[in-house]
């Protein structure tokens, strides 16, 4: 596959979406469009399915699609292939009528259609079997298979190919076998199941129509109606991209625009809906507080003695890193996820964040990682399955509820809605406040859940800190990596220590500290509002107290030495950046100024494809993994990039030097630079390679949209207000 994805797609309306599949030397192009309003039990929608053979494929390409549907609920949901005498023994020559109903979305018809006013074209080959079963015809299997194994259309699809390959051999025999394109059909067998696969064969260029029709509607889907939609989809998408994110030079230009609306429309086209039981351990081990110096391999035997529990089922609602490699919800991921998606979509946007909270349980943990059901566990290995109730995991979520609440704040000019669908709290200010109200508990059940989980030790050693109670440490710490941080393989002290104090997870208490402080005040909880403020206040003097170091002129991890006294372990990269990416530093504090001098340092932190996840003069730099040892993360440069112009009024030696960074900065994170970026039409890459600034780590779309933010404030963001060449 050379590439695939959405050019233009709201979730709310449809879009349109292609595979350059290299393979076959083809285009295969799906245009999605959903009529929410057809009645009352989820509407009307269509996708059309067309084929555009390479200029360079043969002319007679053989294309072979298949239609996989399928409904759970075993004798409360229907799904029959209606048929005449001929369409059952020879295949359908027009459309393919599936009548169904499920208590969901009740009763409902999808119809796959025909050649009927289309120029299509079928293989006609002069083996016997093409005369028993011609190719200009739809094929249909209904079969009925166990719920567990719906969601494999894979297997199923092949196994029904194997019985007709082997009538086949059993025919014809091995020497005298039909061309591929006929041999790997599946049998016409329409019927009642609750499975329907649907096969078409084509010979060069090709396009259907499925119809899905809500019998709740009064009138049906039609491919006049697809037609109609998908124009006003696209239209109104390009629309309200221009409206919300008004592309300022020079990325207002032609080459631009479609590479950031593909950026957004596959960040949409990632969020789905998961449901299934997953595995914990809650054995809650005595190990697992992580104690005693070799914590860590007590921790690894108490995880092999431990009886893994399945509960649930849990549902979840969210933007996926990746559709064909993570499938699945990161708790960390998402907020960044959601940060272009606020913008285009905030109603969307709360109930993704909504659907996260709904997961936590009574002591205030939510699993980092939501693996639900046998599909979503089929991607994992089974090492990496169970959740850990000790684990935690960084509450990107809140910079999402900090947006949210300031846009209440500042909702003077309300982005353009003309269907009132994407920001109706903005317009009623009262449903806003009851969303934050209802959130507000479990928001402060995970916070005190991560203070209390997270806990650093500052009394048994001697520490000089503002406040004794400010300092934490990630669980599940190995000498090798800290997955629950999210920055999995960056260096750490060694060897690990019960008593190691972690500066980018006393940052991350900080920002639920501030976000938690700005909602509470506009919830009308004052005293909670105080309670945070008194801690940020705390957090804020202890990042200084235990984590700065003058001398390296950088925040650090603490540890404890051989001597049992606290030491500073500086690994120069983004943890040495943390609070200054957060937003935890004044704007005028001295210390930005040594921040940027690391920053913009090409022996350091800099180079000319964005600022590096570790120094380049670090003895591990770009080795073992090399995941945050090196690479150059899309996230973070935003972060990084959005705290430089908060801080834009920052007093330096040198006037210049903070504009000169920050144009720099901007100018490199956006990632249309030369013709070695030609991903942004295929696939996008989560990281960029320190050296070359190609793509890595490829289809990871969530974090990679913050250049949709960046290619949207333009030189503004630099410059305030003055012109850039």
């Amino acid at each position: 596959m050379a590439g695939y994805g959405w050019e233009r797609y709201d979730p709310r309306f449809g879009g349109i979406q292609t595979i350059h599949d290299a393979g076959n030397q083809i285009d295969i192009t799906t245009s999605f469009v959903k009529i929410p309003e057809a009645g009352e039990k989820g509407g009307h929608w269509g996708v059309r399915i067309s084929g555009a053979p390479w200029k360079d494929a043969p002319s007679d390409l053989k294309t072979t699609v298949v239609f996989y549907a399928a409904v759970e609920g075993q004798g409360l949901s229907r799904l029959e292939a209606l048929h005449t005498q001929e369409e059952k023994e020879v295949g359908y020559e027009d459309d393919v009528v599936i009548d169904g109903e499920n208590p969901g979305v009740g009763d409902f018809k999808i119809v796959v259609t025909g050649d009927g006013g289309r120029s299509n074209n079928h293989p006609i080959h002069g083996h016997p079997s093409g005369m028993d079963k011609t190719l200009d015809r739809t094929f249909v299997y209904s079969s009925l298979i166990p719920e567990e194994a719906l969601w494999q259309s894979k297997p199923v699809l092949f196994a029904l190919m194997k019985e007709q390959i082997d009538e086949y051999f059993e025919k014809y025999t091995q020497e005298n076998m039909p061309p591929p394109f006929q041999l790997y059909t599946i049998k016409n067998n329409p019927g009642v199941g609750n499975v329907q696969v649907i096969q078409k064969v084509f010979e060069g260029p090709f396009e259907f129509d499925v119809l899905f029709s809500s019998k709740d509607a009064p009138k049906e889907m039609t491919s006049a109606d697809l037609t109609t939609r998908l124009e006003t989809a696209t239209a109104t998408f390009e629309k309200r991209f221009r409206e919300i994110f008004k592309p300022q030079a020079p990325y207002s230009i032609k080459k631009y625009i479609p590479f950031s609306e593909s950026l957004l429309s596959n960040l949409l086209g990632g969020i789905g809906y998961f449901y299934g039981d997953w595995k914990v351990d809650r054995s809650y081990a005595p190990e697992y507080e992580e104690e005693n110096e070799g914590f860590w391999e007590e921790a690894a035997e108490a995880r092999v003695r431990a009886e893994i529990e399945t509960e649930g089922p849990s549902e979840l609602f969210s933007s996926i890193p990746s559709r064909p490699f993570f499938p699945r919800g990161f708790l960390w991921d998402e907020g960044f996820h959601l940060m272009p998606i606020i913008d285009w979509d905030l109603d969307l946007t709360l109930e993704i964040v909504k659907s996260w909270f709904n997961l936590i349980d009574d002591e205030g943990w939510i699993a980092r990682e939501q693996i639900l059901g046998a599909e979503a566990r089929s991607k994992v290995p089974p090492e990496f399955q169970v959740q850990y109730p000790h684990y935690a995991n960084p509450p990107t979520l809140f910079f999402v509820l900090s947006d949210f609440v300031t846009k209440l704040q500042e909702s003077a000019s309300i982005p353009t809605d003309s269907d009132g669908q994407h920001f109706p709290q903005l317009k009623e200010k009262a449903s806003a406040a009851e969303y934050l109200q209802e959130l507000y508990p479990l928001l402060r059940r995970h916070y005190r859940w991560f203070r209390r989980t997270q806990q650093g030790d500052l009394k048994s050693y001697d520490r000089n800190a503002f406040s004794t109670k400010e300092g934490y440490r990630w669980r599940g710490r190995t000498p090798t990596h800290v997955l629950p941080s999210g920055l999995d393989d960056y260096p750490r002290a060694q060897p690990p220590h019960p008593g190691e104090l972690h500066i980018d997870a006393i940052s991350w208490v900080g920002l639920m500290a501030k976000s938690l402080y700005q909602i509470a005040q506009y919830i009308g909880e004052e005293d909670d509002a105080t309670e945070y403020s008194n801690q940020l206040e705390a957090i804020r003097k202890n990042i200084d107290d235990l984590h700065w170091d003058e001398k390296a002129g950088v925040f650090c991890d603490a540890t404890i030495d051989e001597f049992e006294e606290n030491v500073h372990v500086c690994h120069k990269g983004y943890i040495s950046l943390f609070p200054f990416m957060v937003g935890l530093l004044d704007k005028d504090s001295p210390k930005i100024g040594k921040l940027l001098d690391l920053i913009s340092d090409p022996e350091e932190l800099w180079s000319s494809h964005g600022v590096r996840s570790l120094s380049k003069s670090h003895e591990l730099y770009g080795t073992g993994e090399n995941y945050w040892r090196s690479p150059v993360w899309v996230n973070m440069n935003y972060l990084i990039l959005l705290r430089l112009q908060v801080s834009s009024q920052v007093s330096l030696t040198q006037p210049d030097k903070e504009l000169m960074r920050r144009r720099n900065l901007h100018n490199h994170l956006a990632p249309i630079k030369s013709a070695r970026q030609k991903f942004t039409l295929s696939f996008v890459r989560t990281w960029l390679t320190r050296s070359t600034g190609r793509g890595r780590t490829r289809d990871l779309r969530g974090s990679n949209t913050t250049p949709r933010l960046v290619l949207g404030k333009g030189p503004s963001i630099l410059l305030d207000g003055q012109a850039s060449s």
